[in-house]
């Protein structure tokens, strides 16, 4: 699954659609003809404040916030990427409780991280929870159990998430 960002009609009467790819370099792009996808409207986008230490869930048809949250982030030296249009590539319930009740693996990489199969920074919930709001991860961001939990209902496979400074 990849996230589409952009259409355009070719000459011909056809759509290219512009895709977010997955792996490294963060920010991947690439257009494929229209009739090779196989296309899924999404309901919502995840947008994570970095600086601010902040989680969004915006309904996408109307901009309206349905959850929000504070987060831990990237210390220095593993800052959690910056970018948008990275996307859910992954649900599932961790087996470490360090990682929470749901964990999210998202497109983006970061410099340094846990995250099984390394680099990926992820968006899951934390044993920790006194952390939230600091700059403590490897990369990831850490949100409550009970954001991971509304995350698991609102964040399906192919969310949108903007990393923003």
């Amino acid at each position: 699954m990849v996230l589409a960002i952009a259409r355009r009609s070719s000459a011909d009467g056809g759509s290219w659609y512009e895709l977010s790819l997955p792996g490294r370099p963060n920010g991947s792009r690439g257009w494929v003809r229209g009739e090779l996808l196989d296309l899924h409207p999404v309901a919502n986008r995840i947008v994570v404040r970095v600086g601010k230490r902040r989680i969004f869930v915006r309904r996408i048809a109307d901009d309206r916030v349905l959850a929000t949250g504070i987060v831990a982030v990237g210390k220095r030296g593993a800052e959690t990427p910056l970018g948008r249009n990275f996307y859910v590539e992954q649900r599932f319930v961790p087996h470490d409780p360090f990682f929470g009740s749901f964990a999210l693996a998202t497109s983006a990489y970061s410099k340094l991280s846990d995250w099984p199969g390394g680099g990926v920074a992820g968006i899951h919930g934390t044993n920790r929870p006194q952390l939230l709001g600091q700059a403590v991860s490897h990369g990831c961001v850490r949100v409550s159990n009970a954001m991971a939990r509304v995350l698991e209902r609102l964040a399906p496979l192919g969310t949108p998430i903007d990393l923003l400074p």
